[in-house]
């Protein structure tokens, strides 16, 4: 025996009326929430500021090196040890000068039959200081045995860092002096900050060749006088970037 179930007319189109309800409802919903997402979308604004500060370079670079040649590799590299040996030593007298290696190379030479006929080897060490007196003093004794490659001034960390924080300070009032202006012109009653980045750079002089002394010297050279040094200037930069919101 089979049964045969009848729907009601009246349930039905109960039910229909009641979807239809909800598609409006939620058709509604969607279309708010859309013209709202536009509307805000509409009234976020860019800001950039930018401030910086021109700073005294208060930090000395110097790189010397020795560049010799022999026949004999093994010769070539205690040659260059001790050249390197006696600077390192020379340093120790002036304390507020910090003193590394540099690079060290070694490669060979040949003759225009493209025979092997030496070894030329290079050695560099590097000098950073903030007392400009003390490193021009031990530049000055070491060129008596070494070539001055270049020097550069540039600002320390500490100072570079100082300045930065009161930079910091300052591109935020100018970014939330520039938010305000806005907000004012657009006649919104008050904006929210969306996003905001800030960056620092250092624009520093470039380092300058100072070839002083020829390659070799002899014996009874005279010491190279220390040199007075203008270390120049370095801006320091401070950008911020960033969106508002009007409300």
């Amino acid at each position: 025996m089979s049964l045969t179930t009848m729907n009601n007319p009246l349930q039905t189109t109960k039910r229909q009326k009641q979807l239809a309800s909800t598609a409006l409802v939620l058709a509604a919903l969607f279309a708010s929430s859309a013209s709202f997402a536009e509307t805000q979308e509409h009234r976020i604004i860019t800001l950039q500021a930018e401030t910086s500060r021109e700073v005294q370079n208060d930090q000395m670079q110097a790189t010397l090196y020795t560049e010799l040649n022999n026949t004999n590799p093994t010769a070539l590299a205690k040659e260059s040890a001790q050249i390197i040996n006696r600077a390192m030593d020379l340093a120790k007298a002036y304390s507020t000068v910090r003193v590394s290696n540099g690079t060290q190379s070694t490669y060979p030479i040949y003759n225009d039959k493209n025979k092997l006929t030496g070894w030329r080897g290079r050695a560099e060490i590097q000098l950073k200081t903030t007392d400009f007196k003390a490193g021009s003093e031990l530049i000055a004794q070491l060129q008596s045995s070494m070539q001055l490659d270049a020097v550069n001034f540039s600002v320390s960390t500490e100072q570079r860092l100082k300045v930065e924080n009161e930079l910091l300070s300052e591109i935020t009032q100018i970014f939330r002096k520039n938010a305000t202006q806005v907000q004012q012109a657009w006649g919104a009653s008050k904006y929210e900050l969306v996003n905001m980045n800030i960056n620092s750079s250092n624009d520093q002089p470039r380092p300058y060749p100072m070839m002083l002394r020829a390659a070799k010297f002899e014996a009874s050279d005279a010491s190279v006088p220390a040199q007075t040094v203008q270390s120049g200037n370095s801006v320091i930069r401070t950008t911020a970037n960033g969106s508002i919101q009007l409300q």
